[in-house]
This record gives structure tokens, sequence and C-alpha cells, in this order.
């Protein structure tokens, strides 16, 4: 079993770029393969990693709700999930990508739910890292899709709201009773003098600060031309920076 890595925090903070570049840090220091899990209603980290265009978890499990009832009992509905999500998953040399897609909607068909999260399970014990792009609201490690976590990384932006924010999503974790081994905060996109005042605030809610990750052209330029964390130069300081939050988590 690998490393689990799932990144939280509210919209427009940053966070599927984080992920991306935790991706493309991990596989320039050799630590693959990894299973980039996009958890987030809003997909879009293939786009991140340069994948065009995937076919989600959710749109499978619908299509299985539908196609359920014609087909025959026992085995068959457990090798038809385990052939449907060996279709979704997008696989490169280095990485592999799952899109998780919608939640489970009006109609939930425990069954399939129940088969596609042990897939799921199963298909993770293949990677040495798996790197989990989650909502806010954590909406699939509270349905328990993914297996336990051993770090969660909330980001921030470089805001008091921001930081209170990440501090309900770390306690949100511990209501829903998740098994996290670490919880650690990240404030991204900050100027290149960060305000004191920030980290005493992200201490006084008791958000342990893992990591500032600065704001950078390089970034920019490679949201605006549709880029992915791939084409980044080896010395982009936001990547350098994931260099270092990994370090912290001991994976570098």
């Amino acid at each position: 079993m690998g490393t689990n890595i799932a990144v939280a925090g509210k919209g427009g903070t940053g966070k599927t770029t984080l992920c991306g570049l935790l991706i493309r840090s991990l596989i320039d220091h050799n630590r693959y393969p990894v299973l980039a899990l996009d958890a987030d209603a809003n997909a879009n980290l293939n786009q991140v990693l340069g994948i065009d265009s995937v076919t989600t978890v959710g749109m499978l499990r619908e299509d299985f709700k539908k196609n359920a009832p014609r087909m025959d009992q026992g085995i068959y509905k457990d090798q038809m999930v385990e052939m449907n999500l060996q279709q979704a998953l997008v696989e490169s040399k280095k990485f592999d990508l799952l899109v998780m897609g919608r939640g489970e909607g009006p109609g939930c068909y425990c069954y399939a739910n129940s088969l596609f999260r042990k897939y799921i399970d199963t298909l993770q014990d293949n990677y040495h890292y798996v790197v989990m792009d989650n909502e806010a609201g954590m909406e699939h490690l509270s349905r328990r899709t993914t297996q336990d976590i051993d770090c969660l990384i909330i980001v921030s932006d470089p805001s008091p709201r921001g930081l209170m924010t990440a501090s309900r999503i770390k306690n949100l974790a511990g209501e829903l009773q998740l098994k996290v081994g670490k919880v650690l905060a990240v404030i991204n996109r900050a100027p290149q003098k960060l305000d004191q005042r920030l980290i005493d605030f992200a201490k006084k809610e008791a958000l342990k600060l893992a990591a500032v990750i600065h704001n950078d052209p390089n970034i920019f330029e490679m949201d605006i031309s549709s880029g992915s964390v791939f084409d980044l130069p080896g010395d982009t300081i936001a990547l350098k920076q994931a260099n270092s939050l990994l370090k912290e988590l001991n994976l570098l």
C-alpha cells in the first residue's frame, strides 16, 4: 500500500494546481507510479496534467445503475465494474488519472457504490503514491470512497477568511471521524513578503502551517497558455516550494 495524500480547500485557492505540482515533483524525484484522483465536482486536474478529456466514475456508476437490472446475477457485475474502471483510467508512463465526477445523486444505488469503492481501493494498492484533489466539503472522503489518508493538505489563500475556512475543513475531517494521519495547511498564491499576522492567525486557528507557496509568473503562463505542470521549467518557484512541502512530509 502506498502513501495517500488528499488536498482540500475552498474554490479558487489553487489546490488543483498544487496537486499537479506535487505529482510533477514526485515524478521528477523518481517517486512513481502515482495515481492522480480527481474527486472535485469541478474536475480539472486532467487539464493541469495535460490530459484533454476523461470518462468519470460518476458516469460509469450512472450507466451501471441503469443497466444493472438487465445484467446476470453474481460475479458478472463485479467484472463489469472492474472492466469499466480500467477503461476510465487514463494511463501514462509515470502516472495514471481517475476522475470521480459528480457525487451520488437521487436514486442512490448502494450496491453499485460499494462495488466502485471496492475496486478503487484495490486500484490504489498498485501505486506508490496517490494524490487526491478533493472539494472543500470532502464528499468523497466522507462517503469513504477512498482508503485511509496519510496526509490531508488544506490549501488557503493569503487571507484571514481563507485560513478560517481551512480551519473549518480541518474540523470537518475530525467530525467525520476520517482516518487521517497528518493534517497540514498551505498558504498558496502568497505575496513575496507574507504578513506575519497571517502566520499568527494560522496558529490561532490551530493550523499547522507546512508551506507557503508564492505567486509565480510561470504558473500564470501555464494557465493562460493551457499548458500543464510538465511544461514548467525546473527552476519554477512554485515547483521548488512543492518540493519543499514533500520534504516536510518526508516523501523526498
